[in-house]
């Protein structure tokens, strides 16, 4: 059962197919408590990075604290990480048809989007009930699962998109909006999906399996 979601991007401009994915799948698929992971790979900046899931906060922080350090080390990379609590994002998540607690999509996503706002609002008093009808209303949106940080209770969502173009639209165009409206400052990256796709296959990423 998915209990932590991880997040994590390297600062590095390396095309995808340029990536030794299959050694590190095998790699990660060594660690304690890992169930999946979907690959990131940034528009316009070539970053790499994913969204995996834990089978405990626990096995999650020993993630992001021993293995995930050694690996960004050993490519001279600066990176991020963040670590999530999926247990209270359920019901949110399962709302926005998201694939990480059991919903289908009934086409492969084009785009992905990372969000995080700089807000310290425990999960259950968050607006998701408000938010969720406008966001599945924006043009191309497919699922979205909803992220509360570990220890910061910062608010985002991990999207799918039909086409990197509406996925740009959102993160440009409407996610400020909702920032504005939460008087926050944001994080948004997008990322191309189609090029992940036999990688994070190869990781059981539920977009993809």
């Amino acid at each position: 059962m998915t209990k932590a979601f991880v997040y994590t991007e390297v600062q590095i401009s390396l095309p995808f197919h340029d990536a030794p994915w299959k050694e590190i799948n095998r790699a990660i698929k060594q660690q304690p408590g890992f169930l999946n992971k979907t690959w990131l790979s940034g528009i316009g900046n070539n970053s790499v990075g994913g969204l995996y899931t834990f089978d405990s906060i626990e096995d999650a922080q020993k993630f992001v604290t021993g293995y995930f350090p050694a690996e960004a080390r050993g490519i001279d990379a600066a990176h991020t990480t963040r670590i999530f609590n999926a247990e209270i994002v359920e019901d949110a998540s399962k709302d926005m048809n998201s694939v990480h607690f059991g919903a289908k999509i009934n086409q492969k996503p084009g785009a992905f989007i990372y969000t995080e706002l700089q807000l310290n609002i425990p999960f259950n008093n968050a607006p998701w009930a408000d938010l969720n009808p406008v966001l599945r209303q924006q043009p191309g949106f497919l699922a979205k699962t909803w992220l509360s940080g570990l220890h910061t209770n910062t608010v985002g969502g991990l999207y799918a998109f039909d086409t990197i173009e509406n996925a740009k639209t959102f993160a440009i165009d409407y996610f400020p909006t909702e920032a504005a409206q939460l008087n926050a400052a944001f994080t948004t990256r997008v990322f191309d999906a189609s090029v992940v796709e036999d990688a994070s296959r190869d990781m059981n990423s539920p977009f993809f399996n």
